[in-house]
């Protein structure tokens, strides 16, 4: 399980765009890499849109936004057509970066068990340094979470 403090792994994924590598920020500004379970659903959906809706102001905080799921680059383009997401969304597939940030994990509904993302966000500083996890987070507050916590760790920089 990465905790704050630990070197993020390093991943290449396929967007529709071509693939992002979280060495393409390396000493260049810190990525909010947020992991969901699956396009167009409406927990998803809504997490997404989110992020959307506060792009500038992540943005202006100096934050690349990433999302990632298990979803093929078609659904995302889908996805992210759909409903106007300007940000790369990751296609992990085979899970095998999921499973190195260790948000591929057993889940159960109605008493069934299969694996699937548990909705976890990570903070990445320009140095590949988990600086921030967010785990099972609630769709609905997330954002204004990231913010907040983005502007406290602005404001102990500058202290």
């Amino acid at each position: 399980m990465i905790r704050e403090g630990d070197q993020a792994p390093d991943f290449t994924l396929p967007t529709v765009d071509g693939t992002v590598s979280l060495a393409d920020f390396r000493g260049k500004q810190p990525v909010l890499l947020y992991w969901y379970p699956k396009d167009d659903t409406p927990g998803c959906t809504t997490e997404a849109c989110a992020f959307r809706d506060n792009i500038a102001a992540l943005q202006s905080r100096g934050v690349a936004v990433l999302g990632a799921s298990p979803d093929s680059v078609k659904s995302h383009e889908k996805f992210a057509k759909k409903h106007g997401l300007p940000f790369p969304l990751l296609a992990d597939e085979d899970h095998s970066v999921a499973e190195a940030y260790g948000v591929w994990v057993e889940k159960s509904m109605y008493g069934k068990k299969y694996f699937g993302i548990e909705r976890t966000t990570f903070l990445i500083g320009p140095d590949g340094t988990v600086q921030r996890v967010w785990r099972k987070v609630n769709p609905n507050k997330h954002v204004a979470e990231v913010i907040a916590a983005l502007d406290e760790m602005q404001s102990t920089a500058t202290a």
